[in-house]
């Protein structure tokens, strides 16, 4: 079916309109896959409560126990429940609020969270990082192609929702390389101090350059429950890939701005007598 709806893109002959609709299933199938990783856990879990053992599930699924406990987990931390005197229930429309998000990114924080509650602060916007959750998961084909490892391969997710004066404004994710950071502080489920820079320069890995792109799409189903979205409404995703001096991806920064609650300020590079 998959094929088949490719194909039947490809033949539009307007790009910008294949560009578009090309955009829009890549954002379904972006939460299908959230979805039947959510509902794999759940069944998992039925399995396990009616009496079957870890290596018979895993050998049915092929895959090791090590893995089947993996999937289970899912995250080492839960998804807290925002409370409900400060944020209202979905469905309900959220006060109007825009905070700024400055392109391109420095570099230090590594996390866009540390800094934008120090730019809040200038402001006067109450600002709160929220972590989400912390574990391994497959890696999607653009985080796979940023850290050059295969799609579907398990890489760390570090997910944090920023929210301004109780309203979410970004869901900002950390990906980094198993191979590189399984044993070391990031993977703890509470946010790092000072910040996740240090946890990754403290293994000897020296910043060297970056690369980073902007698109607006749909946002996701999960996308509209976590940033309390109207329906239809669109994000910008900013995705920062960073590299170290010896040119190793050592990691990607996935930020989905809440794209009626931002103005993005681009700043001119220096010296540059032209625009």
């Amino acid at each position: 079916m998959i094929s088949s709806r490719l194909r039947e893109i490809a033949a539009l002959a307007d790009p910008i309109q294949r560009a578009r609709v090309l955009g829009a299933v890549m954002a379904e199938q972006q939460a299908l896959v959230e979805e039947a990783a959510r509902m794999r856990r759940q069944a998992i879990a039925e399995a396990r409560e009616s009496g079957h053992r870890l290596e018979e599930i895993a050998s049915t699924l092929g895959v090791s126990p090590g893995r089947i406990s993996q999937m289970r987990r899912g995250t080492t931390a839960p998804v807290p429940e925002p409370p409900a005197e400060r944020v209202p229930p979905f469905g309900e429309r959220m006060p109007p609020l825009v905070v700024r998000r400055e392109l391109p990114t420095e570099p230090s924080p590594y996390g866009a969270g540390w800094r934008f509650v120090s730019t809040a602060e200038r402001e006067d916007i109450r600002s709160e990082l929220r972590l989400l959750d912390v574990g391994r998961e497959p890696a999607r084909e653009h985080i796979a192609t940023c850290l050059r490892v295969r799609p579907g391969e398990d890489v760390i997710a570090r997910r944090r929702l920023v929210l301004a004066d109780d309203v979410p404004v970004r869901v900002a994710v950390s990906y980094l390389r198993v191979d590189l950071f399984a044993e070391t502080p990031v993977m703890e489920p509470e946010l790092l101090a000072p910040t996740l820079h240090e946890a990754i320069t403290a293994h000897g890995h020296a910043f060297g350059h970056a690369e980073e792109t902007l698109m607006a799409r749909p946002a996701t189903g999960p996308e509209t429950d976590l940033l309390r979205l109207d329906p239809g409404d669109w994000v910008v995703q900013v995705l920062r890939a960073s590299y170290s001096t010896e040119d190793t991806p050592i990691h990607v920064l996935e930020t989905v701005c809440a794209a009626t609650r931002h103005v993005f300020s681009v700043s001119q590079a220096g010296g540059c007598d032209r625009f």
